[in-house]
């Protein structure tokens, strides 16, 4: 216990560094079987030959399950954007390749992104009518089907500049099989609840640097928006419902 050094609190979990390990540690009663997947989707990324940290191990510790993972020195690509405002365009850019890099792989064990978010709309009756619903399932459905491995919270925080150099990508836990441009749709949430410069900033990146139609990103932004509301509490929550709204985009 004295060992712990606490990185982050969340309701559901502790991540917190024990030595030469990072321990990500759930709270007592949370799914098993969401630990181990977040586990399995970890294995599935390091044998796709992606640069994540080693996963060493999950178990039940006596307070919840908890995933062990190789500890890395070095700082996020977070810390780097705020640490180096002036330098922000050049991260953006590097940010985006690996965000690319990863949509250039493929695993058929991972899971389903277009199942994934059917379920999150099909469990929002509390929060959307029937209507807008419909709408986003029809245009989830005419969405083209890809089977490329999308990362689902690519966001600065979970990507890793290590000091031996290289660069690690971290928690799986939301990633499957799906549209890159689906991705690309939930990092720009992402950053547009922290801060829209940014956001406008990212997609402009991305679109240019794989050659994808602004709007076509844009046209997954109300379906991304229903699966983050499944996540999401208060004022953030209302923000996202607002994007479930849109139907096109100028």
């Amino acid at each position: 216990m004295e060992n712990r050094q606490i990185i982050v609190e969340r309701a559901t979990k502790t991540v917190y560094r024990d030595g030469d390990t990072i321990v990500k540690q759930f709270v007592p009663g949370y799914a098993k079987s969401a630990v181990l997947k977040e586990a399995f989707n970890h294995a599935l990324a390091e044998e796709a030959g992606l640069s994540v940290p080693e996963l060493l191990g999950v178990k039940d510790t006596g307070e919840g399950w908890a995933l062990f993972i190789r500890r890395i020195e070095g700082r996020t690509m977070a810390q780097a954007m705020a640490d180096e405002p002036e330098k922000l365009e050049i991260y953006m850019e590097q940010f985006v390749q690996i965000q690319s890099s990863i949509h250039k792989a493929t695993c058929r064990q991972m899971g389903r992104l277009k199942d994934k978010l059917n379920a999150q709309i099909s469990s929002l009756r509390d929060d959307l009518d029937a209507s807008t619903r419909y709408e986003l399932h029809v245009r989830l459905e005419n969405m083209k089907p890809h089977t490329k491995i999308t990362h689902g919270d690519f966001n600065p925080t979970n990507v890793l500049l290590g000091d031996d150099g290289k660069i690690y990508v971290l928690d799986w836990a939301h990633a499957a099989i799906g549209n890159a441009s689906a991705d690309a749709a939930m990092t720009y949430l992402l950053f547009a609840l922290e801060d829209q410069k940014k956001a406008d900033l990212y997609l402009k990146c991305f679109c240019r640097s794989n050659d994808i139609a602004i709007q076509y990103v844009q046209k997954w932004l109300p379906i991304v928006a229903a699966a983050q509301m499944t996540k999401q509490h208060g004022a953030e929550r209302e923000f996202l419902t607002g994007w479930t709204q849109v139907v096109e985009f100028e």
